[in-house]
Order: structure tokens, then sequence, then C-alpha cells
């Protein structure tokens, strides 16, 4: 009957219109309307230190203008600046950017930059620019993109012309734009790719220098011209007289536009950039995973099962006192502990901080990946990943205060002041990190105003929401306990050997369907293995089992540290201090959230097993 009621609810449902959420509505330009091209980042993979543009001597605008950002884009380092590209739509052209006339300093700088394989990021009608990559797999030619493009490059054999070691500024950029039209459904042009090609070119002129009108003598373009260096001894031309100059280079800043008409709908614009060319190799890990879990599903729950029923029905046989007595003597087993199992363990407050920001985090997890899934975290929405998590972060201060509350409640907890306070501060913020990143002078560092911003959600929201939810578990009473605790502690036996702890791995995928049904699998995961390793201490009559159903799962966190000491030591070319420092302080952080995340999934499930299997013997 019920079944037959929701049906008809959900045939009489109207229909409904789906919708772009996040992101920008499509904008149409007209034939010699102006596209305006914004400036960002300049970013490395090797120092994860993040630099204004405009921090090098690059072309300027006349009036240099910033675009008001988001709290994720400042966090993620994002500075976004106009700039003197001028682009019209549909009109290819070649310009003059500028000179620029380099210092020694400014050479020292630029080749310091290059070195370190820093990255131009611009932006145009919300797209990012990229950079074309012809890869051979196989025999088979596959083009990803990368985004931004280099700064330079250092000189070697492979390139002619150039001195070894030397670097070279890429000095022309020839931007590909591709647009869309349908006629039928909308007038003019959308955009839908952004690709720039950047070479390096070491451009001449005749007499003297007439700004943005200079004819120049290498134009058009071959590939036979030397490439432009920026240092005054690997042959580029100076300016006349040395002076502030002497050291460095004479750059002259070039682009080209080229217009391409694309098939692509202006709603798939973003699919080159999600492309992670190893699909494949993500749905062979993800059912991987899949069937590793559900085979130990299935093993857990028989043995559970088995040996659970098994023993709960000759514990629930004993027909009077005698008999349980003389059983109990002659066997060893779980209810032996049961007048200690529910005995509060050492260090109750850390433990109830480290639960509640555990479920804090957790309950983040699945809302931020829940949004994703529906469409509100789009790539097009720049920095919004980081502003939702963190105010999700910040929102979730009910659920920690109340997880906190009722787990310190349970153990026997009074200092409730004292653990509100630590659940709302005790996880570590990244502050301290931020003072490495102010002293090298980059983007990535938080202004005073967004710093005292975060301050004022973190003790103005967050800290009250905690103390909400603490009010709220302390309040609630608890449900009777399954069984009386002693109160002198039963003596743990000495054991011979021990079970090594389960850790199970988890990896990060950028498709938020992936991440979700990996998280999934993790939660589970960490569940079983630790309601087995805690039914393994309790038959061992060992009843501490509160720390360790805690650190079993929790142990996952020190797989991630080690994971990203051997990522670090063969994948990554990070140099200098620094960004070393940021890394190492990064990575802690992350295996801390994870700790707090996988020892939360176990803690919670050991409790809820244990509370079962006591509820279900008779306990005089």
């Amino acid at each position: 009957m019920n079944a037959a009621r929701w049906l008809s609810l959900l045939l009489a449902a109207p229909p409904t219109l789906g919708f772009y959420l996040p992101g920008v509505a499509p904008h149409e330009y007209l034939d010699g309307e102006a596209v305006e091209i914004k400036v960002n980042q300049l970013s490395s993979p090797r120092t994860h230190l993040p630099f204004d543009y405009y921090a090098l001597p690059h072309c300027r605008p006349e009036t240099l203008e910033s675009k008001a950002e988001n709290l994720g884009e400042v966090l993620h380092g994002s500075k976004i600046q106009n700039s003197p590209f001028a682009l019209q739509m549909g009109k290819t052209a070649f310009r003059v950017l500028c000179r620029v006339e380099l210092t020694a300093h400014d050479a020292a700088v630029f080749g310091a930059r290059i070195a370190q394989d820093y990255r131009v990021q611009m932006i145009m009608d919300n797209l990012p620019a990229a950079t074309r990559i012809l890869t051979d797999s196989d025999g088979i030619a596959l083009t990803t993109y990368e985004r931004g493009y280099p700064l330079g490059f250092l000189g070697s054999p492979e390139f002619p012309g150039t001195f070894p070691s030397a670097p070279y500024i890429n000095n022309h950029l020839r931007l590909i734009i591709k647009y869309h039209q349908e006629p039928d459904l909308f007038q003019g042009s959308r955009i839908v790719g952004f690709e720039v090609e950047a070479l390096s070119v070491a451009h001449r002129y005749e007499g003297e220098w007439r700004g943005v009108a200079t004819k120049l003598a290498t134009v058009p373009l071959s590939p036979d011209l030397p490439p432009q260096p920026v240092r005054a001894e690997h042959r580029c031309r100076r300016r006349q007289g040395g002076g502030s100059a002497a050291g460095g280079c004479e750059v002259i800043f070039t682009y080209e536009v080229t217009w391409e008409e694309s098939p692509v709908r202006w709603a798939s614009r973003w699919d080159l950039y999600l492309y992670m060319g190893d699909d494949q190799v993500h749905w062979i890990s993800l059912v991987n995973s899949l069937a590793v879990v559900l085979l130990l599903t299935g093993v857990v729950a028989m043995i559970m099962a088995r040996t659970l029923r098994r023993d709960l029905n000759r514990y629930n046989s004993l027909s009077d006192v005698a008999d349980e007595r003389e059983e109990l003597l002659e066997e060893s087993g779980w209810k032996l502990v049961h007048a200690d199992v529910l005995r509060p363990p050492p260090r109750p407050l850390l433990l109830s901080v480290s639960v509640g920001t555990g479920v804090q985090l957790l309950c983040m997890s699945f809302i931020s990946i829940a949004c994703a899934l529906l469409g509100f975290l789009s790539p097009a929405n720049r920095g919004g990943l980081l502003t939702a998590t963190l105010l999700l972060f910040v929102l979730m201060g009910v659920p920690a205060g109340y997880g906190a509350s009722r787990t310190f409640k349970s153990l026997r907890g009074v200092e409730w002041r004292a653990l509100t306070l630590l659940t709302a501060t005790a996880y570590p913020a990244a502050m301290l990190l931020n003072l490495a990143l102010w002293s090298h002078g980059s983007t990535g560092a938080v202004p005073a105003g967004t710093f005292v911003a975060l301050l004022a959600m973190w003790f103005c929201v967050s800290l009250p929401l905690v103390f909400v939810g603490a009010f709220l578990g302390f309040k609630r009473p608890l449900p009777a306990p399954p069984t009386r605790t002693n109160e002198i502690p039963r003596q743990i036996p000495p054991q011979g050997w021990f079970l090594g702890r389960a850790v199970t791995m988890a990896r990060f995928y950028y498709v938020f369907g992936f991440l979700a049904l990996v998280l999934l699998l993790l939660v589970i995961t960490c569940a079983e293995i630790s309601i087995v390793l805690c039914y393994f201490q309790l038959c061992a009559e060992d009843h501490a089992w509160w720390w360790r159903a805690f650190l079993n799962s929790g142990a996952a966190g020190l797989y991630l540290l080690a994971y990203s000491g051997i990522y670090y030591c063969t994948q990554l070319e990070i140099s200098g201090f620094v960004p070393l420092l940021l890394y190492v302080g990064y990575m802690a952080l992350a295996s801390l959230l994870f700790f707090l995340i996988t020892g939360t999934v176990g803690f919670l499930a050991c409790w809820w097993f244990v509370w079962t299997i006591f509820g279900s013997v008779k306990v005089d």
C-alpha cells in the first residue's frame, strides 16, 4: 500500500528543468567586440610558492586593476589583474606589447624563476589558458593540456643556438582562441578554448624605439630565429649606454592572435582541463577496491555472525550461577570483561576531543563531496571548493561539539569547558606556515585582512556552534549501559603476540564520483577492520579498547605520511628549504586530518559493536 502511494506521488510530480548552478552564464561576443585577458599568479610544481605576475618586469597596463576574489581564491594564492593584451573578437593580429630593459637584478630573478619551472596563469572569459602537449602512449598519439604556459626554458644541446643551462624567456605568445557559433540559438560567438603557445624570440628593430608602433625586423617569425636570453653574457641586445641595465638584456614582448571555430559547445569547454588521461586506471583501481571491500565484508559478516552466535548461545545457555562460574573458569572470551568493557580509558579528554574533531571533518568531507556531485562546486567557480570546505568546517561545529560531549559524558568526564574549548581550537590551522610564505613575498600568504576574517569565523562562528553542540550532547541523557563496571579494574593478561594493524589505502581522485566511492569504501573498510580487531582484543580479555579502537583505524594517517615521503623522494622535484617546509607541514596536517577521520570511524564502529554484543548477553 505504501509502495503504491509513493509510486503515485512520483508519477504526479511535475517535470523539472536542469540548470547550471556554479560559474557564470555564457557570454556571446559580437564581431569586433573587445575580449579581455586577465593575468593570474606565477606558479611552480617545484617550489609551490605562487608569486604575483607583475612581481617580474612584465608589460603593464596604464591602470592596474585587481579583481575582487573570494576567500578560496585568496587562500589559494590567486591574484587576478588586468593586462595590456588587446583583443577583438574574430580579428587576427600581431602586436608589440612593450620593451623591457632588464637590470642585473631583474635578469637574476627571471633566471631563477625560469630554472624553478614557473608557469604563467592567464584567464579569458573565465577560462584559464592552457598549453597543448602531445604525447605518445603505445604508439597512440594523445593530446593533453596543461594550465598556463612556461615562463621560459634553460638552454641545452636540444635547442640550437643556446648556451647550456642559460635561461631564456618566452617573450612571444601565440594565442589560439576557439569559438563556437549556433545562429539558431544565439547571436555572436562563445569562447570555448584558450590555448597558448609560448616562444622565445630575440626580436630586432631598425632605428629608434617608437613604442608599439615599432616595426620589427624579425617579423614574420621563422624557426631559425635565435631565442631571447635574459643575461647580457649570453649575447643579447642591450640598451645603448648600459646604465642600470648593465648585466641584463633588452626584451621585447609580442603576441599574435588566431581564431579557430570549434564544434565544442560552451557547456563542454572545461572537458579538456578535466581530462586526466588515465580513466581506465581509475576504474580498475576502484573496481579492485570495491571487490576487496565486498570480499572483506562477506568474510567479516560470516565469521562474526557464526562466532558471535556461538558465543551468545553458550553464554546464555548457562542455567545457574554455579554453572556460569565453572564455565568461566574453563573458558576464556570476551564475556569475561563485561564488568570492565565500559571502564573509562586514560586521557578521556584527549580522546573525546579527537572524536569530536573527527566527526567535524567527516561531516565536512561527506557534505563537500555531496555538493560537488550535485554540481555546486564547479572548477569554473575558482576557489569555490576551498571556500565551501572552510565554511562547512566552521558550520560543522555543532556535530563536533555533540560528538565530543557524548563521548566525554560516556567516559564520565566533568571538565566540559575544557572539552568545548579544545574541540573548537585543537585542530591545528596552517597559519604558522603562513609566516614562511610571508617571508618570501608569495601571493600564497594570507593577507592580514583575510587572516582577521578567518579568526573571526573561527571564534565568532565555530566556537559558539561547538558550545551549542556540546550543550545538546550533555543535556541529552545517555542510554542505560548494557553492563555494570566494577570498582576494581580487571587485570589484563599479557599477550605473547600482537595483531598487525590493518591500514587501508585511500587515493584522492579529482573526479568527485570516484572520490565519493573511495570515501565510502574507506569508511566501510575502517569500520570492519576496527570491529574485527576489537573483537579479538576482547576475546583476549583486554577491556581497554577505547584508545585501541581509535588508533587501529587511525593508523591510516601514518600510511599517508609515509606515502607522502616516498612521493617526495621519487616524484617531486621541490627545491629550497621553504618549499620543503611547506610540503612537510601541509602533508603533516593532511595526515593528521586523515588520522582523525579514520580514527573516528573506527571508534564509533567499535562503540556500536561493544554496546550491541554486551547488550545481548545475560549478565547479573
